[in-house]
């Protein structure tokens, strides 16, 4: 029996594979219908999704097949939703990113950020969130958290070591006054065995006690730096509209469904409701691990953080040496650092919302003919065209910048910003499958009328009040995110959310906005996500110390997002009314 239960196990993403299409294939046999037929691929996927039996990506490539071959959409039709305007915003939003990555310029902005905070202990968490936040907004959360773990494992390190130092100075001294006046010249002429004994000796109950006291401290202010880093980097990607990938699903679902919307969603729109928000879910983080893992009278000179004369201490030193080892910035640092400002500056003015952006001043207004993933193409091809060094001749170089002068030779022309080879090892292009499946799917949906009969089967939640709504479904993705990838929770939710607020007559923002950032709050468990998983694989971390923290955090979470939603988040859309774009879903 036992062996049959490990071959079970040992097999159980083909016996998925190969039973769960017969098991739901009575669903569409039954029900000859359209829509059965597309809540047949629907469940299929989630499940395939959830149980990750085949790769994401391959999954969220079923619809190429399965839509054409039941008759639900032509394979012409299903092909083009692989390939969508916010595919090409996710794309060059992580060309800019891995051109970020790749010259080292997040690591500069990081050790300079927390050089200029420092190392205090009341600080020191602090400095590290703010900094991962910041990264997070535009590289992702995976290289954010492994870059920044590194860093408080050095400073902690260093912390620890220099504390050891000054408790063995500090016996050094007690014990050397209590030698006895005129003992002291006899100490030293004990012979070689009393010396070999006198060395042998275990550390005094009092060393002992103090020891294991330090490293139980130093063990919490692990623990708290690693959760506050890895928690930063997942509440920073919520920031921006390319922070991370369900909020490009957002956008492209409501584009897909509400082709009217006016562009709602855009760069400007959504930082404007989500960093206030991220703030705010950020100091509340931030206070919470406080409270668990330093508590809020944790001092100074209890942390072994006691500076010198000269206001730094040796962990300060051991930034600053990190930050001295980048040397001064070279040409292409600073060429990817103004090419990254011009494109958030380009960004927010195209539609800023409160006035006419160069978007709608140049080209058409009445069509949004420039978007957001028009400026991050151009933006990121000029990564492809302009070099990494300045024109040069001879040996003249000062710190990156050439001199120019008249050639004596030929010289090899510098390499670009970016390259193939390295966008090619780094982009994630699984991602931009699994944003063209949850297109697809969406489409599939209203083509089938899928959307309209679940419109019409959730109407009567129409008599329960919106903001208790609200609250439910975002603790309900919140909890599901925790088991499942947060792409396909959106994937996979945002549909239907969409169909339930157009049946009862709600702003249909209300319910996906939300329930999107709640995708990302993803903090109990080690394999809810890979910033989780970083920090786990560090060795401090327990199962129960991530449950612990993250599952007040993610009630935290739901209700600073809510509380987001019904203040400004009412004036920024119009949420108190059901807007005309949304009536497309639900006209046969």
């Amino acid at each position: 029996m036992a062996f049959f239960i490990r071959w079970l196990w040992k097999y159980l993403n083909y016996l998925i594979i190969f039973f769960t299409p017969l098991l739901i294939l009575p669903l569409p046999l039954i029900i000859p219908s359209l829509e059965s037929r597309c809540g047949y691929v629907i469940i299929l996927m989630a499940l395939f999704w959830c149980t990750e039996c085949i790769p994401l990506a391959i999954t969220a490539l079923l619809p190429v097949i399965l839509f054409p071959m039941m008759g639900i959409m032509e394979s012409s039709e299903v092909c083009i939703q692989y390939l969508k305007d916010s595919n090409m915003l996710f794309i060059g939003g992580l060309l800019v990113a891995i051109a970020v990555e790749h010259w080292n310029l997040h690591k500069r902005i990081s050790l300079r950020v927390l050089l200029l905070i420092g190392v205090k202990p009341a600080l020191l968490m602090m400095g590290f969130m703010v900094t991962t936040a910041f990264l997070s907004m535009w590289i992702s959360n995976t290289a954010s958290t492994a870059m920044m773990l590194p860093i408080t494992s050095a400073v902690l390190q260093q912390l620890s070591d220099t504390e050891a130092q000054a408790e063995e100075r500090e016996m050094d001294l007690v014990t050397s006054k209590a030698w006895p006046e005129g003992l002291e010249n006899q100490a030293f002429e004990m012979d070689d065995t009393t010396e070999d004994r006198a060395m042998s000796t275990k550390e005094s109950p009092e060393a002992e006690q103090r020891r294991l006291k330090r490293e139980q401290k130093y063990l919490n202010l692990s623990k708290g730096l690693s959760l506050s880093v890895c928690y930063a980097s997942s509440i920073g990607g919520t920031a921006t509209l390319t922070g991370t990938t369900p909020n490009l699903i957002l956008k492209g679902q409501v584009d897909e469904l509400f082709p009217g919307n006016g562009d709602i969603i855009n760069f400007a729109s959504w930082f404007g409701f989500s960093f206030p928000n991220m703030v705010l879910m950020l100091a509340t983080s931030w206070l919470w691990l406080q409270f668990m893992y330093l508590g809020f009278k944790y001092s100074e000179k209890s942390s072994g953080c006691v500076a010198n004369k000269d206001g730094d201490t040796e962990a300060y030193q051991v930034m600053k040496k990190e930050y001295k080892k980048l040397g001064s910035m070279s040409f292409a640092e600073v060429s990817v650092l103004v090419l990254f400002v011009l494109l958030v500056l380009l960004w927010f003015t195209r539609e800023p919302g409160f006035m006419p952006g160069w978007g709608s001043a140049l080209f058409n207004k009445d069509k949004p003919y420039v978007t957001d993933g028009t400026v991050a193409i151009f933006m990121s091809t000029l990564f492809f065209i302009i070099p990494s060094q300045m024109p040069r001749c001879g040996k003249a170089n000062v710190d990156g910048f050439s001199v120019l002068c008249k050639p004596r030779s030929p010289l090899k022309p510098p390499p670009a910003l970016l390259n193939w080879d390295v966008v090619h090892e780094k982009m994630p292009w699984n991602i931009i499958l699994l944003l063209g499946g949850g297109f697809a799917l969406a489409r599939g949906s209203e083509t089938s009328g899928l959307s309209l009969w679940l419109g019409k089967s959730l109407a009567p939640l129409q008599f329960i009040p919106p903001f208790a709504i609200s609250i439910l479904l975002c603790m309900l993705v919140a909890a599901f995110t925790e088991c499942f990838s947060n792409t396909a929770t959106t994937t996979l939710f945002l549909p239907v959310l969409a169909s339930m607020a157009t049946a009862m007559k709600l702003h249909p923002l209300y319910v996906m906005l939300p329930c999107t950032i709640c995708a990302s709050l993803a903090f109990m468990l080690p394999v809810a996500t890979p910033p989780n998983a970083i920090a786990f694989s560090y060795g401090n971390l327990k199962v129960i110390d991530m449950a612990k923290a993250g599952f007040i955090l993610n009630i935290f979470g739901v209700l600073t997002i809510n509380i987001a939603l019904h203040t400004w988040g009412m004036a920024m859309f119009d949420l108190h009314t059901f807007p005309d774009w949304a009536n497309v879903t639900t006209t046969p």
